[in-house]
């Protein structure tokens, strides 16, 4: 079939078509982002997107591109690309990924990375294209009812918490900025990540982009002393009051085995449990050797439910 290949993002409702089309077979009784999700434009990032448009109009496949800005990540780009099921090995996602690639070239970067469904139609479309297989992710789901949140009252010596919704508080902001820092040691396999040094204005851009989607974000610290020594995320979605999103957990180096992540994170699930009755569970996603939380998620009950995989397209 001959497809147009169109620069600039279709009418949301046309993208949003498209997308819950691919991951509705891919990934079937999986929630599908929604449209605010499928808009926005990442933090620190730029996004040109394309579409395969059939003859007669109708959009047949989309592909997003984040360029990544910030220092420490601008050799690197993110592809999200989607055809519709029965438009599938027609060409249309040939030619998405070509003008991607063209597109990722021309801004210097330096990789390409995207992630499929294990098992999935896109595994063997990297592997055909060039594609490295860099990283295995589980993602974990977490029933609240069922959690085991006994290391809830076991806090550490020594180490206070922290509660915020939405933005971290002006007197916390930097060293917020500073524990997020931890982030940039997390498992990543063979993938060309780098990585990025938050401080107080990057942390506050954070927390207005979600609530700018209509999410709710869920913050929980420990405290010790002036220092922030790790901290836990949970994202509320706009639309599904069932599922919260685990975002970032990370300890500082410098107090890390204590306890602390399963401290934060089993206190994180009694909060939710008791504050937000309507949710039932919590996804998460780890890395096949990130050893340490893995033990956390095991200790908590996390489950595995789905496997997807990270690939690389050096450019």
């Amino acid at each position: 079939m001959q497809y147009k290949i169109q620069g600039g993002a279709p009418p949301p409702e046309e993208w949003h078509a498209v997308v819950a089309a691919s991951l509705g077979h891919d990934l079937p009784g999986q929630p599908v982002p929604t449209r605010a999700e499928l808009t926005a434009t990442p933090l620190h990032s730029r996004r040109p997107v394309w579409t395969a448009a059939e003859p007669g109009g109708a959009v047949a496949g989309v592909a997003a591109l984040r360029l990544f800005e910030a220092p420490g990540m601008d050799h690197l780009s993110a592809l999200d690309l989607h055809v519709r099921p029965e438009r599938r090995r027609t060409g249309a996602g040939s030619l998405l990924l070509e003008r991607a690639v063209s597109a990722a070239r021309s801004e210097g970067r330096r990789a390409m990375i995207t992630a499929t469904a294990e098992g999935g139609p896109g595994d063997a479309f990297c592997a055909a294209r060039g594609f490295r297989h860099v990283l295995t992710l589980r993602h974990l789901l977490l029933d609240l009812a069922q959690a085991d949140c006994r290391a809830a009252d076991a806090a550490p010596p020594g180490y206070d918490l922290a509660f915020w919704t939405g933005t971290v508080p002006d007197g916390l902001a930097t060293a917020f900025a500073e524990a997020k820092n931890a982030m940039n040691d997390m498992p990543t396999g063979d993938m060309d990540y780098g990585g990025r040094q938050w401080d107080a204005a990057a942390v506050r851009e954070m927390a207005q982009a979600v609530a700018g989607r209509g999410d709710t974000l869920l913050t929980l610290a420990a405290l010790h002393g002036e220092t922030m020594a790790g901290y836990t995320e949970i994202v509320i979605r706009a639309g599904d009051a069932r599922r919260a999103a685990q975002y970032d957990t990370a300890v500082v180096p410098a107090h890390r085995g204590r306890g602390l992540g399963l401290w934060l994170k089993a206190t994180m699930a009694a909060r939710l449990r008791s504050g937000h009755p309507g949710l039932t569970e919590i996804e998460t996603d780890i890395a096949d050797d990130n050893v340490h939380m893995r033990a956390v998620n095991e200790r908590l009950g996390y489950r595995v439910h789905r496997t997807t995989h990270e690939y690389q397209l050096d450019l």
